[in-house]
């Protein structure tokens, strides 16, 4: 998988200038119906198609979306990005999370989430474990950092450093074709990775990595609210779409946290074209459900906890750390100090 937790904001660049006057030119929301009387609805990836976006393929596989009513085309995420995808009516749903909404809309973008399906963070900060200088985040001080550009990974890297006794100075060098192939040629010391797809790639296949968490070393809050997204004028114009779709797809993620290797099983089928391994999109779900990342199953049994629910306190701890680094800026990329209000960005109405 080419994304990495850096790729959460390489669509902001250069994308924000067309967010407004172009919906006539994308997927309406007022979609025709299909031949067996099913409501056309489109959702889109956020990048290539792993764990985090199996609930969907489950939903439709399953027949879920079918009993109420939709036909789910599954897509490829746009070059500008699912996030303005979404704000356009490209798409009708996408798979997001709310850090990158909140960036979004501080450069004009009508955005919100309306399901969570990550609850706490699994981003990964690594070098390679054949790298014996770099042993915690101080030693990343100094060294090159694989990028993709964002001021997001950056600030998480300088609060890291800093945290663990370090200066937080570093070089950057962007990233080509996978942070992998950029640590292993050389031309970085460390990147960014997930702990539920690159780990597992990591230790499965290699090569080996030397990993470290946001939480542990200074930076608040939840980074990786990961969930499904769609524009204010889908959710004004209809909300019994976006109630459906949410329903649906909530009754997929949790089929896939119950059931994990069936859930597998049906990625590999539903999206051959991304050559998944059925083992590795297994242990991929392992690692999912063992580390009770898309919320407590005990307390989802209990009721205690409705799966799909917005972390907004998390999600704006993160998004205060990203002001006070002066990490959001405008369309023009003017840095901005408005931070983003999560509970104005997401929604859980459409969960019940």
């Amino acid at each position: 998988m080419k994304k990495t937790v850096l790729h959460k904001a390489i669509a902001l660049l250069g994308a924000i200038t067309m967010l407004a006057g172009v919906a006539a030119c994308g997927h309406s929301n007022n979609a025709d119906e299909s031949g067996n009387g099913l409501k056309k609805v489109t959702f889109m990836l956020s990048w290539a198609p792993d764990t985090n976006h199996i609930g969907v393929y489950v939903a439709k596989n399953k027949g879920y979306f079918k009993q109420v009513g939709l036909d789910v085309d599954i897509v490829a995420v746009a070059q500008a990005g699912a996030e303005q995808a979404a704000n356009n009516g490209q798409a009708d749903f996408a798979l997001s999370n709310l850090t990158n909404v909140g960036m979004y809309t501080t450069k004009g973008a009508k955005i919100k989430q309306v399901m969570q399906v990550q609850q706490k963070p699994s981003a990964i900060w690594c070098s390679l474990a054949s790298n014996t200088s770099i042993t915690s985040p101080k030693d990343f001080d100094g060294k090159t950092f694989a990028t993709f550009g964002s001021n997001e990974s950056d600030a998480v890297i300088r609060r890291m450093i800093q945290t663990d006794g370090g200066k937080g100075t570093f070089d950057k060098v962007t990233v080509g074709t996978s942070t992998f192939q950029t640590l292993s040629s050389g031309k970085a010391d460390f990147g960014g990775f997930y702990a539920t797809w690159e780990g597992v790639q990591a230790d499965m296949y290699g090569p080996k990595l030397n990993c470290f968490t946001e939480p542990d070393y200074g930076v608040p809050g939840n980074a990786d609210t990961i969930g499904i997204i769609t524009s204010d004028k889908t959710i004004s114009s209809n909300p019994t779409l976006v109630r459906k779709f949410v329903q649906a797809t909530k009754k997929g993620y949790e089929y896939a946290y119950s059931h994990p290797d069936d859930a597998a099983a049906i990625l590999v089928k539903e999206a051959p074209d991304a050559n998944l391994k059925l083992a590795f999109v297994k242990k991929s779900m392992k690692t999912i459900v063992d580390g009770q990342y898309w919320g407590d199953p005990a307390k989802i049994k209990d009721g205690s906890f409705v799966f799909g629910t917005n972390d907004t306190k998390g999600a704006q701890q993160y998004f205060d750390f990203l002001a006070k680094e002066d990490a959001y800026t405008d369309s023009h990329g003017k840095t901005v100090h408005t931070v983003p209000v999560a509970k104005n960005i997401s929604t859980d109405e459409f969960l019940k």
